[in-house]
């Protein structure tokens, strides 16, 4: 996906985020990780961070941790509304570790499958592997992804910082879900990722920290050394747990 015309701040944010993927070590992929609370923009994000990447020559594999959904019969083992549910039992974590991290890892087969579940049909996939070319970076999107079952998979890592006021109005536009991050019916995922919030601090873990609450001008507020490398901070930050 190509950054939308005129739109001028997101496309250079997008380049210098590129700029800082590292480089590939002989043959091995290199493992990025988009995360961020539902509705701050991951997919979007990783698709132009992917073109991005294309343009400065490097092959990029894409996946969504979406397409690593536990089947139904385990996500709602604790019920539908479950906060708790929705922290424990979302995902196959073994099984993208299998898939996708590993093989595209230090050392790995660069064989991979892109996916393990279709969230629409609840079905078990195992499509064919898919050899990535050497060096590929590995453009991962998702929530949850600086949680403990994760430590150590990514070479490079962000987190979308949006505050739960506009990611709802967000998932309001694309979902039909309630607009208000307070309102009963939201309760699973808004805890849940509270609780995500402040036990795995994804916004200290991640490598880049970036304030995507203005699509057309996201700001790089922080990099791992500490150092904010974008033309202005704004003041507070967008604060997700809002």
């Amino acid at each position: 996906m190509a950054e939308p015309p005129g739109w001028p701040d997101r496309a250079r944010l997008l380049d210098q985020v590129a700029g800082l993927v590292p480089p590939a070590v002989s043959e091995d992929c290199v493992r990025v990780g988009i995360d961020g609370v539902d509705g701050a923009g991951k997919t979007r994000f990783a698709d132009e961070l992917a073109a991005a990447l294309r343009r400065r020559g490097r092959p990029v594999v894409r996946v969504g941790v979406d397409d690593f959904h536990q089947v139904r019969a385990v996500r709602y083992r604790r019920g539908r509304r479950s906060p708790s549910g929705f922290w424990l039992d979302s995902f196959d974590y073994p099984r993208l570790w299998a898939e996708v991290l590993t093989p595209l890892g230090p050392g790995g087969s660069r064989r991979y499958r892109p996916a393990g579940h279709d969230l629409a049909t609840d079905r078990v996939l195992a499509p064919p592997p898919v050899t990535a070319p050497a060096g590929a970076v590995l453009v991962l999107d998702g929530i949850f992804l600086h949680r403990d079952e994760l430590a150590g998979a990514w070479e490079l890592s962000v987190f979308l910082d949006v505050g739960f006021a506009e990611t709802a109005r967000r998932m309001a536009h694309r979902d039909g879900t309630e607009p208000d991050p307070e309102h009963p019916s939201m309760a699973r995922y808004v805890l849940a990722q509270r609780h995500y919030l402040d036990r795995c601090r994804p916004r200290q873990r991640a490598d880049l920290l970036i304030d995507n609450t203005v699509l057309a001008a996201p700001v790089l507020l922080r990099t791992a050394s500490g150092a904010a490398r974008s033309n202005g901070e704004r003041p507070g930050g967008a604060g997700a747990g809002s």
